[in-house]
């Protein structure tokens, strides 16, 4: 069920930045500032309650809160494809109905990197993550193919308006999961269960060095995906088509990624996936050059690839060393530290490649990628890890 559920979730989330970047740009006199401000109302949120998020989600059940976050999401999302659709849309509504979402994010992610856990035991938790990694990203694929049909021959709002539907229906499906009652956690209060999550998660030094490499980097990998990707490809005829072929491009690499994992444990999972992040700025690269449509699928496909090996190494380590009574709140100083500077990277995104031009941002992700990812491995206990 869970699996069927990220299947469904993901073909929206593939939709998704197609048609709200392209939503956004429709509107008249939009540039890419304005997408900045619609795309950063989205991670702010979701950075400021990512904390509380992981409380709540070690307080109570995991399932609820991610499917009731999905049902309710599903109308935010709902409301901006009608006002897309009707035509009385506007930044500031696009922006409060992402920050709203962003909210709602924030109870969701520590929520859902908890639920697996309570469904498997330990020794098979790489292949849960590989399996529901492997197939929401079936979805993913799917999703953003066909958000660029939606997008070119129609309307960014149907495109949305589908996406708003596969969370209503991913929502109804997580909701009813049957799991173990969770026992309420008997603790002061909320500082002192954020106090306990802050003590489990730097007594770790693989953990402490992996956030910070990732505030950089995600906020390098946000910025081209949702500002960047979409300016770079801005051409309303083509535009939409070439950058969901980049976008599906990412997808079925993240796809070959999972099989990958699937078969194959790896003695230093971080070792591994941490050479193939830093060698994955070489999508940014191909953008920022100019290449042809081909190698920047290509490049795609690799930094997809790289993603998912990293994803699922980085989930099953988590859920193998940190105790499953504190997991989701260790979760959300994780989420919180690596997404920190995302918002800021996305907000800027859009007036830094007006100043400077977009093939030059590019240049500077593919670049800050590359360097963390390289800072990260002279860290030992990152190199030396393992999950056995």
């Amino acid at each position: 069920m869970l699996v069927t559920a990220r299947l469904i979730s993901n073909v929206g989330n593939g939709l998704s930045p197609i048609a709200l970047a392209y939503g956004v740009l429709s509107l008249p006199g939009a540039d890419g500032s304005d997408l900045s401000i619609v795309m950063g109302a989205r991670y702010l949120p979701l950075i400021i309650f990512m904390l509380f998020g992981g409380v709540f989600a070690d307080r109570f059940q995991r399932n609820r809160i991610v499917g009731g976050s999905d049902i309710i999401g599903s109308a935010l999302v709902a409301v901006s494809a009608i006002s897309l659709i009707a035509g009385f849309s506007s930044i500031l509504l696009l922006a409060i109905m992402g920050a709203l979402f962003g909210f709602l994010n924030a109870l969701w992610w520590p929520a859902m990197s908890g639920v697996l856990p309570e469904i498997l035991p330990k020794e098979k938790l790489q292949e849960g993550n590989a399996i529901i990694g492997l197939m929401s990203n079936i979805g993913v694929v799917f999703g953003t193919l066909l958000g660029g049909v939606i997008v070119t021959l129609t309307s960014p709002g149907w495109a949305l308006l589908i996406d708003g539907l596969t969370f209503f229906i991913a929502g109804i499906i997580v909701w009813n999961l049957k799991l173990d009652a969770k026992s309420r956690i008997e603790s002061p209060g909320i500082l002192d269960d954020l106090r306990v999550g802050w003590r489990e998660f730097i007594s770790r030094s693989w953990l402490v060095t992996m956030v910070i490499a990732f505030a950089f980097i995600n906020m390098a990998f946000d910025s081209m995906i949702t500002i960047l990707g979409p300016l770079n490809f801005s051409d309303p005829e083509t535009g939409p088509r070439d950058w969901s072929y980049n976008l599906a491009g990412l997808t079925i690499g993240m796809m070959i990624g999972g099989i990958i994992v699937l078969k194959f444990k790896f003695k230093h999972p971080l070792f591994v996936s941490m050479i193939l992040v830093a060698i994955s700025g070489v999508w940014d690269f191909a953008l920022a050059f100019d290449l042809s449509l081909a190698i920047s699928i290509a490049a795609g496909i690799f930094s997809g690839i790289a993603v998912e090996i990293f994803m699922v190494n980085w989930s099953t380590s988590m859920q193998a060393h940190i105790p499953e009574e504190s997991f989701s709140r260790v979760n959300a100083y994780d989420s919180l530290g690596s997404y920190g500077f995302a918002p800021l990277g996305i907000i800027i995104a859009g007036p830094l490649a007006e100043a400077f031009s977009v093939n030059s941002i590019l240049f500077a992700t593919g670049s800050i990628t590359l360097l963390a990812s390289v800072v990260a491995l002279s860290v030992k206990s990152v190199r030396t890890l393992s999950n056995a």
